[in-house]
């Protein structure tokens, strides 16, 4: 059983474009250069929908946008994975194993001193239950099929994080297509 941890990491891990470890920097020092640095971003499905969060709207970046169910940056303490179980349960109240299924480069810049430069590795698990979101971190939360995001992705993008619009669609396609092949 996961316990509440509430980890508060200032720091994330640096990596190359192969996610090789290079080296440590403060959130705020990734984020304002920008460094390409390692997180993760966790998608909970059950059938035909998502479970997708509100982001709280006091966020550094990104607050007040559509998201996946869960984003961080992980630390080295702990496997990727576990340690993305640990953070979905602190930000959602959620316990569900996840598995990886791809990784991803991106970089977006939300003004002139604030930057995200990720390798992020995309994270699925199948849940059905309840969630107690943590204020500080998750204004809302709601389940949407996919044919009502992607039609809410076309008309109105803008309402959802930068991140979340390039891995959505990949994420979807697997649950469609892909999960089927890999099983």
């Amino acid at each position: 059983m996961i316990k509440k941890n509430k980890i508060v990491r200032n720091e994330v891990i640096l990596v190359d474009t192969e996610d090789k470890p290079v080296g440590k920097a403060s959130k705020t020092e990734a984020h304002r250069k920008p460094l390409l640095h390692r997180a993760f971003s966790v998608f909970l499905y059950h059938e035909d929908r998502l479970l997708i969060q509100q982001r709280a709207f006091d966020k550094y970046h990104s607050g007040g946008l559509w998201a996946n169910t869960c984003c961080s940056h992980p630390g080295d303490e702990l496997e990727i994975t576990k340690d993305a179980e640990q953070r979905l349960f602190d930000e959602t109240g959620i316990q569900c194993s996840v598995k990886e299924i791809f990784c991803f480069e991106y970089e977006h810049q939300f003004d002139e001193a604030l930057y995200e430069h990720e390798y992020d590795h995309v994270m699925v698990g199948d849940f059905d239950g309840d969630f107690q979101p943590n204020p500080a971190e998750v204004e809302a939360m709601r389940w949407i099929t996919f044919s009502e995001l992607e039609k809410e992705m076309a008309e109105e993008p803008q309402k959802f994080a930068p991140w979340f619009v390039i891995a959505a669609p990949r994420v979807m396609e697997y649950l469609k297509v892909g999960r089927k092949k890999y099983k």
